[in-house]
């Protein structure tokens, strides 16, 4: 009787952790951003047209800049500011940096722990030992920044300056770049002076 109950035991362990990880493969994440942000007399005000200013660095970037810069002028239409080359009121400049560490600052290094035995129960019900390679790898960590900076043309005065922080294992840019951008903009154009923390929702 007592290997039945064992059986029985494993499987509902075995489908209690697929419900875990299933759930966790659903849903909608979080992107949560450090968010300076700072505006000087009266801010961005209406009529809020603006063209995009490009250093000479983001000119050779190419199709990444451009991709970058669809991502901004979404996020940017969002809150309101309509680009139109021909009748400016503001530039918009923007930047973003993506670091690649091997692992996060709290793991521990890699390392060989040898043959382990672990256990395996098979569509039939049957549990097998099977010897299993005790071994860490690297999981990689991406630090992010994004920053927005706007001026007013009539006298180049820096009216918005926002930057957001984000650091975390998602390795798909094209997801967290825009949520990022859309922190940086939480609130503009008068968003709360210096720094708060703004989560952003995303598909997984």
């Amino acid at each position: 009787m007592a290997r039945p109950r064992m059986m029985m035991l494993l499987r509902h362990t075995a489908l209690l952790a697929l419900l875990v990880l299933l759930a966790g493969c659903s849903g909608m994440r979080i992107v949560d951003s450090d968010v300076h942000a700072y505006t000087t007399g009266p801010g961005v005000t209406p009529p809020m047209t603006y063209r995009f200013e490009r250093m000479p660095s983001q000119q050779a970037r190419g199709e990444l800049q451009d991709r970058l810069e669809a991502i901004v002028q979404d996020a940017l239409a969002q809150v309101g500011m309509l680009r139109d080359d021909a009748a400016a009121r503001y530039s918009v400049s923007y930047d973003m940096r993506v670091a690649r560490d091997p692992r996060a600052p709290w793991d521990d290094p890699p390392y060989w722990g040898g043959m382990r035995h672990g256990v395996v129960v098979t569509p039939a019900g049957t549990v097998v030992h099977v010897p299993m390679v005790a071994l860490q790898v690297d999981s990689p960590y991406y630090r992010r920044e994004v920053q927005l900076l706007v001026r007013r043309l009539s006298d180049g005065q820096l009216v918005f300056e926002s930057r957001a922080n984000h650091d975390g294992r998602w390795s798909d840019d094209a997801a967290v770049l825009p949520a990022m951008f859309e922190a940086a903009l939480r609130g503009f154009p008068n968003p709360p002076q210096g720094m708060r923390r703004v989560e952003v929702e995303i598909p997984r």
